[in-house]
């Protein structure tokens, strides 16, 4: 099956009524019902993480740097363009400027948006609440571990090395190593693969909807804990376990003989 997505004003389950709600509060938390804990029903060969949103405080970081752009090349955009992009490969984000502007003020915009990340992901972007806890916990566990983003290799390696993060993972799958990325499957599916293990006994942690579509997709238990897009009713209809931080979602995955005490602290 081959993955494809049409970018227009309904992609991937990004409803007017969510982009707006989303667009509205760009910068803070996006309040959501969880789906009532549900612990996973075996313990997981391994545990894949997405890296933006997930892991890494950067979608706001991107999104600030599309206005900021925007501000310095004199172009109107509205902010709801910036949350349609939240979780999309770069090219699909450039096909969706084209979509509303020139390709000559696409592609000003872009270079202008890269410049300005690329000063920010030097200095070391911040990181969502939890994440060397649960990492730690993970490492202490013996749990092989994976990283699977749509973001392109160098960028990728270059952000995990400036926050800290690149010693925790004994893979990273980028979108420089997919032929598709996210909702399609073949990110989770290598990590699998180079991890050696079963794709069904994997956990995935994921803030977005296309990292959880590709997870199931694969055949994977993901866990999404949204940032800046809540989860739409098309997304929640999928079934999946929904929490409002990577401690929670860390407290749904059993242990061995020995109970992780931060999985005991986050109930």
């Amino acid at each position: 099956m081959a993955w494809t997505r049409d970018v227009d004003d309904r992609d991937a389950g990004m409803t007017e009524r969510a982009i707006k709600t989303a667009s509205a509060q760009l910068f803070a938390p996006i309040p959501f019902d969880p789906i009532p804990f549900v612990p996973i029903p075996f313990i997981p060969q391994a545990i894949l993480f997405d890296m933006d949103g997930l892991m890494i405080d950067s979608e706001r970081a991107i999104l600030q740097c599309w206005r900021e752009s925007a501000e310095a090349l004199s172009l109107s955009v509205d902010d709801a363009l910036w949350m349609r992009m939240t979780g999309l490969h770069d090219a699909d984000c450039d096909a969706l400027l084209r979509q509303r502007m020139s390709a000559h003020d696409a592609q000003a915009l872009r270079t202008e948006c890269d410049r300005r990340y690329e000063r920010r992901v030097a200095d070391g972007l911040p990181l969502m609440p939890g994440v060397f806890d649960v990492l730690d916990d993970i490492v202490a566990r013996g749990l092989p571990r994976a990283v699977v983003t749509s973001t392109r290799r160098e960028r990728a390696d270059r952000k995990l090395a400036a926050c800290g993060l690149a010693r925790y993972f004994e893979w990273t799958i980028t979108g420089s190593d997919v032929a598709a990325p996210k909702p399609s499957p073949e990110g989770y599916a290598q990590a699998a693969h180079r991890l050696g293990v079963r794709p069904e006994r994997c956990v995935v942690f994921e803030d977005s909807s296309y990292g959880v579509r590709a997870a199931l997709a694969a055949g994977m238990t993901p866990i999404q804990v949204p940032d800046l897009v809540p989860p739409d009713a098309e997304t929640r209809a999928l079934g999946h376990r929904i929490v409002a931080s990577l401690r929670e979602a860390y407290a749904l995955v059993p242990v061995d003989a020995e109970r992780s005490l931060l999985a005991d602290r986050s109930r």
